[in-house]
């Protein structure tokens, strides 16, 4: 890349930001060490590798929300991960998407990163569209059957991925303070990946390892955008990079 072109795409990321802040959807309270602690065998697998990874883009337009917040993290993962020499690719969920062609795209990544605001204490009904649609079409590529085996039905259910090669990173924007997922008595208190259980679970199910989620917290009332995007650079480039 160019150094005009860094420039420029630097440029377009702090008027991005700019933007989100002045409509009220900035993000404050950034978190990414919340789950470091469980996933530094993940980390250290990725020191040093020059990988492949497929950037998923879940922002979507609706209410009051335009979509930039995610938009802006989006392409600054891409500019970072392509700064550490990785090779990315990228799919605007909201934009439509070829089925088959994603799966083909799933299974040439080694890492994925997922990108989407929190609707609801869940991710907008377009991610859980694209979940259920490609990754159902992915069998025989992320997993080959539910794991159990006739002998004793009972047992391992879950145990049939076949993506133990791959892993997989959570980043979402929240209206909700960090301390409403830090402090047990909140009413996120489980954290944020109790409170995105059930995607960690899809992703287990198909043999994936899980990587360090990162939040953006109080996006609507306590905008600070410059500072987490700062904060989500450094996140990229401690699970990505080579120190």
């Amino acid at each position: 890349m160019h150094k005009s072109d860094s420039k420029n795409r630097r440029e377009f990321l702090k008027t991005s930001a700019k933007m989100v802040s002045l409509a009220g959807l900035g993000i404050a309270s950034g978190g990414f060490g919340i789950s470091l602690a469980n996933a530094q065998d993940s980390i250290k697998k990725h020191k040093g590798a020059k990988m492949k990874i497929y950037l998923l883009n879940g922002a979507k337009e609706f209410g009051n929300s335009k979509g930039r917040l995610n938009t802006t993290l989006h392409e600054l993962a891409k500019e970072t991960l392509s700064k550490l020499g990785h090779e990315t690719k990228e799919v605007i969920i909201d934009k439509g998407y070829d089925v088959q062609k994603e799966v083909q795209n799933l299974k040439w990544a080694d890492s994925i990163i997922h990108q989407f605001p929190a609707w609801w204490m869940c991710e907008p009904w377009i991610v859980k569209k694209y979940i259920d649609e490609v990754y159902l079409a992915s069998h025989g590529v992320l997993f080959n059957d539910d794991g159990r085996t006739r002998k004793d039905p009972s047992k391992k259910y879950g145990s049939g991925g076949l993506a133990q090669n791959k892993s997989y990173m959570l980043c979402s924007t929240w209206n909700a303070p960090l301390e409403a997922f830090t402090d047990k008595t909140q009413f996120l208190g489980i954290g944020i990946d109790g409170v995105f259980a059930h995607l960690h679970k899809a992703h287990e199910f198909c043999g994936m390892q899980k990587l360090p989620s990162f939040l953006c917290n109080d996006v609507v009332k306590n905008p600070q955008v410059e500072r987490y995007l700062a904060e989500y650079e450094a996140h990229l480039q401690k699970v990505f990079g080579n120190a």
